[in-house]
């Protein structure tokens, strides 16, 4: 069924009416446009405007024009005067459209002139005289022409979906030959791997005896390079002379560094004993602090922990170790053993000395910080002003032990 269109718009004059109706987006090509002397008509798929005038025209002198996607329609009157509207008058709106049309002569409609229409590159129309058009009719032309859109339509669909198709087996086929192509290649690339590995086996033990084949299993046999000998080296040392005269030598003092010396490398050895697995780089405490420095500086605290836990077990002597490792406890919500770690800095930074104020600083700071998120503000602000003390100009550890200054006093001014 056709759409009727119904937004169009009319003025008038004496002598002339304009009707504007609009295209809808469809071609000017497509329109089909009837106008006898009380008829007027336009087709454009699916849409469909006809109105029976409210009074007759003259059909020679009228016109249209298509443009900006509207028909303008200048329809002359045959006797001047002002519509009440553009449709019939009122004694025969009762009557239907098919009814009205019923009553219009073949003749009017078939010798009809067509509307003349500009010739223009921008807009172009087909104005050809219709038969009577009837909606019920099954020989209409509108219907003609929706039903060969509807078969246009249903064919480029057709078309697509065979095109598609076309297209998904083409694709599907140039996958399975990639496939094919992806096997032969890691194919080759396995065998020729096989034979770089026979050849380096050959390369290595030349004297390898080829496998002898019986009928039950195959017997492997290799020539071993033969053991080593073993044997022995000695070794004399040098005494140790000490060049100093004996009332001012210090011997003993010197025994006994060396003593504490040899303990130190023993424990050393002991603890590396519980981890064979460690290379050469893993068995330096101070690579082990960078490595740790660096898992700190990319966020992954528990790391970085496990990191200097490493390098304590290996030296124990290292204050910024244990410094290094109160940070992390802090980032960690490890508050006790935060505050354990910077005392143990602390207690091996001694003596007091300008070369370690900032790592003395830096402990107070932590354990203060620590001390103060358990809620013991007393104790935190203790550390806050120790590390004023080694720095009386650093603004921000002034700032900080402000607050909790101020956190303290309002604690104790609140009533209980």
């Amino acid at each position: 069924m056709p759409i009727i269109v119904k937004d169009f718009t009319w003025e008038q004059t004496d002598k002339e009416v304009f009707i504007s109706v609009p295209l809808k987006g469809t071609k000017a090509s497509q329109s089909d446009v009837i106008c006898t002397d009380e008829y007027l008509k336009v087709c454009f798929p699916p849409f469909l405007f006809e109105v029976i005038l409210f009074a007759p025209i003259d059909e020679d002198r009228s016109s249209a024009k298509i443009g900006n996607g509207i028909i303008l329609f200048t329809l002359h009157k045959t006797e001047p005067s002002v519509w009440d509207s553009i449709a019939v008058p009122s004694n025969t709106a009762d009557l239907s459209t098919v009814e009205i049309l019923e009553q219009l002569s073949d003749e009017d409609i078939t010798n009809s002139n067509d509307v003349t229409l500009p010739d223009s590159n921008t807009w172009k129309t087909a104005l050809k005289p219709k038969s009577k058009y009837h909606p019920s009719m099954s020989n209409s032309p509108e219907i003609q022409l929706e039903e060969d859109e509807r078969k246009r339509i249903e064919h480029i669909k057709e078309e697509e979906n065979r095109k598609a198709t076309e297209e998904l087996e083409r694709w599907k086929a140039q996958q399975t030959i990639e496939k094919e192509q992806k096997r032969l290649q890691r194919e080759e690339i396995r065998k020729a791997e096989e034979k770089r590995k026979n050849e380096r086996s050959k390369s290595i033990f030349p004297n390898t005896v080829k496998p002898q084949i019986t009928t039950e299993k195959k017997v492997i046999e290799k020539v071993l390079p033969p053991t080593r000998t073993s044997g022995s080296i000695k070794i004399q040392f040098t005494p140790r002379i000490f060049p100093t005269a004996l009332r001012e030598s210090r011997m003993a003092e010197e025994e006994e560094w060396l003593h504490k010396q040899a303990e130190a490398r023993r424990a050393i050895n002991a603890d590396l004993l519980q981890f064979p697995d460690l290379t050469e780089e893993e068995k330096n405490p101070e690579w082990l602090k960078d490595k740790g420095n660096k898992l700190f500086a990319a966020g992954d605290y528990l790391a970085a922990v496990n990191a200097f836990n490493l390098a304590i077990q290996l030296n124990q002597k290292l204050p910024s170790l244990y410094l290094n490792r109160s940070a992390c406890h802090l980032k960690l919500r490890n508050l006790h053993k935060a505050i354990e770690d910077s005392s143990k800095a602390l207690e091996l930074l001694t003596p007091p000395v300008p070369s370690n104020a900032c790592a003395r600083i830096k402990a107070h700071v932590r354990r203060g910080t620590a001390f103060c998120e358990l809620e013991l503000y007393v104790e935190g602000l203790q550390d806050y002003e120790a590390a004023l003390k080694i720095d009386p100009n650093n603004q921000n550890v002034k700032a900080d032990a402000a607050k909790i200054r101020q956190i303290i006093q309002g604690s104790s001014s609140t009533p209980e």
